[in-house]
């Protein structure tokens, strides 16, 4: 009779504590949000396109993600995201670090002007130490890091003229991020750089409020820019911007570690597709991309190695006074990472 009572109290606490593990894992959401600044007309709202749907496939649909693109989920300001993303407002992302700098102040590392002369340039931090250590910085910020993509390098458009010198910079208005760098580098040039969101940036543009704009081809060709007045297109390469996926903690760790492996390498696979497309027509020998534009009947301004030191030599300024505050070591370790490119 003993034994029974035993074995009967025995199986009532194994239950017990079946059902109190069970509870202890929180239940997988119908939904995930995931924050994109475009749709996916573009390749970095591709990139979040083709991460969710792998995803999906690869969990069989236990974890759903909807996509919110035009900064939905944060009323329109592209710097409040990483914010969101940490309070759980927003579940996934894929984000620009320049959108995220005001949060973690590394990320300024790549608007540096003119840091990366190259896209090799570009792969040797994402790829290597530098882009190690930031997703470390980012991690310790409470957002968590999985993988690279690429927006690209930014170009600079206007109404009025074509750019070869800085001087012909000088009274333009020009639409920026709400980066203070960004402030800092357009002033340096004597441009007047009007601190815009992107949904707010085109009917600037339209309506001739903002003369110019810097964005990669990318985006100018899928915005259409050239039919909001951006008529002259200069080739500077003054800063590049990398993307970064990331996924909020308390989802992350709701995952099973199976799951988790599958978010993991889907946003791998996914950046490495979504880099792909950003840089399409724009590395091959003919630049193909740039023939589009100019068949648009915009004026494309490519500098000359002399005249783009001019435009290097006016912001280094800039570039010295924001390597101290992005972190010295960090510069000094990205600027050797980038010479010893191969």
């Amino acid at each position: 009779m003993k034994v029974r009572s035993f074995l009967k109290f025995a199986l009532t606490a194994a239950a017990l504590a079946c059902t109190v593990g069970a509870s202890a894992q929180p239940a997988y959401k119908a939904e995930y949000k995931m924050s994109l600044v475009v749709g996916t007309a573009f390749p970095w709202g591709k990139g979040g396109e083709i991460w969710a749907n792998l995803v999906r496939e690869r969990t069989q649909g236990r974890i759903n993600i909807k996509l919110y693109p035009g900064m939905a989920l944060v009323q329109g300001d592209q710097t409040r995201e990483f914010t969101a993303i940490r309070q759980g407002v927003i579940d996934l992302a894929v984000g620009s670090t320049i959108n995220w700098s005001p949060q973690v102040k590394e990320l300024n590392l790549f608007s540096l002007p003119f840091l990366m002369p190259d896209y090799k340039a570009i792969d040797a931090l994402t790829q290597g130490d530098v882009g190690k250590q930031l997703f470390g910085i980012i991690d310790k910020a409470g957002v968590l890091p999985l993988a690279w993509g690429e927006n690209g390098y930014r170009e600079i458009t206007n109404s009025k003229k074509p750019l070869r010198t800085p001087e012909d910079l000088k009274g333009l208005k020009i639409r920026v991020v709400g980066s203070p760098l960004f402030l800092d580098t357009f002033t340096a040039l004597g441009a007047n750089p009007t601190q815009m969101s992107w949904a707010d940036a085109q009917p600037a543009l339209a309506s001739g409020a903002v003369d110019g704009q810097e964005n990669p081809m990318s985006i100018f060709t899928a915005a259409k820019l050239h039919n909001v007045g951006q008529k002259y297109v200069t080739l500077w390469g003054y800063v590049a911007d990398p993307l970064v996926f990331v996924v909020n903690k308390e989802v992350w760790a709701s995952w099973t570690p199976a799951d988790q492996a599958i978010v993991r390498q889907a946003a791998i696979d996914a950046g490495k597709e979504e880099i792909a497309i950003a840089r399409k027509g724009l590395i091959e020998a003919d630049k193909p991309l740039l023939k589009d534009i100019a068949a648009l009947g915009v004026t494309i301004t490519q500098l000359m190695p002399a005249e783009r030191e001019a435009f290097v030599k006016v912001t280094r300024p800039v570039y010295e006074k924001w390597k101290n505050q992005i972190g010295a070591d960090m510069v000094s370790a990205a600027e050797h990472a980038i010479a010893a490119r191969k």
